[in-house]
C-alpha cells in the first residue's frame, strides 16, 4: 500500500487523474470504477478539463459504478447514475452504454445484484477502481460488519450514513434505506485500487483503515490485503496517520518513472 500525502484537494484530483490518464493510455478497451460522492470530485474535475484541452479521450473505455439506491426511480436526481452523469460522465466522451450501474429499481433486486456481479467479471476485469471512504470506514456501501469477501448485493444502510447522507435530500426520510453495492471481495478484484480522501472528517477513517487492523468493523482496512492499493489524501486527511513522515519521504524520493 502506498500512501501519498499531497498539500490540497486539486493536488490530489491531479496525481490520481496521471494514474488514469495512463491506464487509458495503455490499455486497449480500459475499464474504470467509479466511486461517487464528493471525495473522487477534484479527480473527475481534472479528468474533464484534461478531455476539454484535448488531451485524454474515454471513446474507447467502459466504466461502472460501486452501488445505487434502491427505490429510486430512473432518473431520480439523488440516484448515483444520474449523480455520476452530471459531475463526470456527460461531460466527456464516453459512448453511448458504456457506464454501467447497479438496477436499484428492479423487481428482483437479489438478480439485479447477480447480474451487475456477473458483468463486473465477464469482461477483463477493472483496471483502476476508485473509491471513497465513509466516516466509519465503509467503502462503497459496505457498512462496519460486511463480510471482508463479500460479493455485490442489497445491504441495508446504517442511521449514520443515511444522516450523512441526508444533506443530498430534503429530509432524512427520503433517504432510502437499501442500496445495491460491488462487495468488498468484488472490490479486491480491481488492479488497482485508488482510495481518495480529504479534510480532516476523514483523517480517523483512513488511520484505521491504512494503519490499524484489517477487521470486518472497518471495511477499508481490506485494502491491505491488496497488492496494488494508492491511497491519496491531502493533509487532513493524512492528520492521525503515525507514519505520515515516513510516508512523505517514501513518496518524495520514488523514481521519476514510476507513478501510483
Amino acid at each position: 500500500m502506498e500512501v501519498v500525502i499531497l498539500p490540497s484537494p486539486t493536488d490530489v484530483g491531479r496525481v490520481v487523474a496521471d494514474a488514469i490518464a495512463l491506464v487509458l493510455c495503455r490499455r486497449a478497451h480500459p475499464v474504470l470504477g467509479l466511486a461517487t460522492g464528493s471525495s473522487p470530485v477534484p479527480v473527475y474535475d481534472e479528468l474533464v478539463a484534461r478531455y476539454s484541452a484535448g488531451v485524454l479521450s474515454f471513446a474507447e473505455a467502459a466504466a461502472f459504478l460501486l452501488d445505487e439506491y434502491v427505490g429510486l426511480p430512473a432518473g431520480h436526481p439523488q440516484s448515483y447514475a444520474v449523480y455520476i452523469a452530471s459531475v463526470f460522465t456527460s461531460r466527456v466522451d464516453f459512448t453511448a452504454g458504456s457506464v454501467h450501474a447497479p438496477d436499484g429499481s428492479a423487481r428482483d433486486l437479489v438478480a439485479a445484484a447477480a447480474a451487475y456481479e456477473a458483468a463486473l467479471v465477464a469482461g477483463s476485469g477493472v483496471d483502476l477502481q476508485l473509491l471513497g471512504i465513509g466516516g466509519d470506514g465503509h467503502i462503497g456501501f459496505n457498512e462496519p460488519g460486511s463480510s471482508l469477501a463479500s460479493r455485490t448485493r442489497l445491504k441495508t444502510l446504517t442511521q449514520q450514513t443515511r444522516a450523512d447522507n441526508a444533506r443530498f435530500f430534503s429530509s432524512l426520510d427520503e433517504v432510502p434505506r437499501h442500496v445495491i453495492t460491488q462487495g468488498v471481495g468484488t472490490i479486491l478484484d480491481a488492479r488497482h485500487l485508488v482510495l481518495v480522501a480529504w479534510g480532516s472528517g476523514k483523517a480517523a477513517a483512513v488511520a484505521a483503515a491504512v494503519e490499524g487492523p484489517v477487521t470486518a468493523m472497518v471495511p477499508a482496512s481490506a485494502l491491505q490485503l491488496h497488492p496494488h492499493v494508492s491511497v491519496v489524501l491531502d493533509e487532513p486527511a493524512a492528520s492521525s496517520l503515525r507514519l505520515a513522515d515516513y510516508y512523505r519521504e517514501t513518496y518524495a524520493n520514488k523514481p521519476p518513472w514510476q507513478g501510483l
